[in-house]
């Protein structure tokens, strides 16, 4: 007898949707969820996903929260940019527009980045919207270099061959093709832990597989060639660090390193048997984290606010 099963959630229903313009005139989609007003969580997904990846996190946050979720350049209902578009500066440009058109002048977040999300985040660091408008910060399973030197994917024993191995494998151009039970196995070696619930992993290998192979590719160029040792220390907000021990892409020597390099560090929290995937793996322990450090670092004056100028954002019909 087959194992029924288990149906997946709906996805939480934005109260509004609108769209910011980047630096270089991309246009980024963006989710607001939640009370206006309530203390503000902006939330950035990683390589290959979507605002999808956040379901757990926003349905949880939202009942209290203003929850600010967007899909990076060439994900979900963000286009594609052009020539010259994917970049570590890019990404900065993006978190910039969604932090001006989504918040009040002096509104303070507690802004969250998962994988190239975190990176978005060491990346922005420095830049005038993260300084005016982030509270804390949490990073979870990422780094700032060397991923493909350091990357487990591939069970080789670590140097040169491998390194180049694996960036081949993050430019990769060959479809994924459909979700089946080789791809979702492929997925969970690559990226989550073994004790994964099985819906978790589905979940996860719908929302990689619907990533447009031209942004996968134009961003795995991107992560193979990644060094933001120097923005890391420009991160000033008080920052915790989450990764899982089991992580493959992104192994827990990174998550030390970041820690170590922090300015105002909170603290490095390693997950046993975790993957990558820490936000839908875990998704209690993260979500847990968020509301400690709006708790401790959001007060009620610096939460108010509404929408910043239309002119920094255009309404989704």
């Amino acid at each position: 007898m087959s194992r029924p099963q288990r149906r997946a959630e709906a996805p939480p229903v934005p109260v509004r949707e609108l769209t910011a313009v980047s630096a270089d005139g991309s246009r980024v989609n963006v989710e607001l969820h939640g009370p206006d007003g309530a203390p503000a969580v902006v939330l950035s997904h990683g390589w290959t996903c979507n605002t999808r990846f956040w379901d757990a996190q926003v349905r949880d946050l939202a009942v209290d929260h203003r929850v600010v979720v967007y899909d990076q350049r060439g994900h979900g209902r963000t286009p594609a940019a052009g020539a010259g578009g994917y970049s570590t500066r890019a990404l900065a440009d993006d978190l910039e527009a969604v932090l001006r058109a989504t918040l009040a002048p002096g509104q303070k977040a507690v802004l969250g980045g998962h994988s190239m999300g975190g990176m978005t985040l060491m990346a922005a660091g420095g830049r005038d919207a993260v300084r005016e408008h982030g509270a804390a910060a949490l990073l979870c399973s990422t780094g700032s270099s060397r991923l493909t030197a350091e990357s487990l994917v591939l069970p080789m024993r670590a140097g040169a061959l491998r390194t180049r191995m694996t960036a081949a494998v993050l430019g990769a151009s060959a479809p994924l093709g459909p979700v089946n039970a080789v791809s979702r196995a492929i997925l969970k070696y690559a990226t989550m832990g073994r004790g994964s619930a099985p819906e978790r992993v589905d979940a996860c290998a719908r929302i990689v597989h619907a990533c447009p192979r031209g942004a996968r590719v134009a961003w795995g160029h991107v992560l193979a060639e990644l060094d933001l040792e120097a923005r890391v220390r420009e991160l000033r907000l008080p920052t915790a660090v989450i990764a899982g021990t089991d992580d493959r892409l992104t192994p827990p020597v990174h998550a030390r390193a970041v820690e170590a390099a922090l300015p105002h560090s909170l603290g490095l929290t390693e997950l046993t048997g975790m993957g990558h995937m820490t936000p839908v793996e875990a998704p209690e322990v993260v979500t847990a984290k968020l509301r400690e450090l709006v708790a401790e670092y959001v007060t009620v004056e610096a939460a108010g606010g509404t929408a910043a100028a239309v002119s920094q954002e255009e309404e989704v019909a």
